[in-house]
């Protein structure tokens, strides 16, 4: 019975170590977010003085700049997130798009599959998780099955190239960021030490 407790115990202790590094994972995505958020404004207020003062002179080209804005969100890519280790070295970016999410390592970064914790806890706990828990909620009725997470690992041999996530609820993105940044940090110390 007291060895029962112990393990319930050290489990438990796991999982809080798991969480803590998850927040602190958090924390990093979300200072990196708002270095994001920070640069775009500060190149979107250029853009909109240069708009202003070129199309000024006459009103035809006042109505130029109103056409082509659409166009321009159109063309604008997808929302890009830099993933960068606890030391500040870039290992990926996640790209966000109408609720898919695409992960694609640095091109200098070589993250092999089989380096731990990629699949034991982003493969297994993160994204196997998720996406069984969607199909749960489609058996019940309660998602559509075109609403349900599911994702594709594209790699060379066993080097990660790729990893597509898609139907992401916007409720789990971000806990997806911190899972793969967490990760990716983690696979990154270990190839860094060998």
């Amino acid at each position: 019975m007291e060895e029962e407790k112990i393990r319930k115990l050290a489990e438990l202790r796991e999982m809080l170590e798991e969480r803590v590094k998850s927040l602190e994972a958090e924390i990093e995505g979300l200072k990196s977010l708002l270095e994001i958020v920070n640069s775009i404004l500060l190149e979107r207020s250029f853009r909109r003085a240069e708009e202003i003062v070129h199309p000024a002179p006459s009103k035809p080209a006042e109505a130029a700049p109103a056409l082509s804005m659409p166009q321009i969100k159109d063309k604008e890519p997808a929302k890009v997130i830099p993933l960068r280790s606890v030391a500040g070295e870039l290992l990926a970016n996640i790209y966000v798009e109408n609720r898919n999410m695409r992960v694609v390592p640095e091109v200098d970064k070589k993250f092999d599959m089989s380096t731990p914790p990629f699949e034991a806890f982003l493969v297994d706990k993160v994204l196997v998780k998720m996406r069984d828990a969607d199909q749960e909620a489609v058996r019940r009725g309660e998602l559509m099955p075109e609403e349900a997470l599911s994702f594709d690992i594209k790699a060379d041999g066993k080097i990660i190239r790729e990893v597509l996530i898609r139907n992401v609820a916007p409720q789990r993105e971000r806990e997806l960021r911190s899972a793969i940044r967490w990760t990716l940090d983690k696979m990154y110390e270990k190839t860094r030490g060998s």
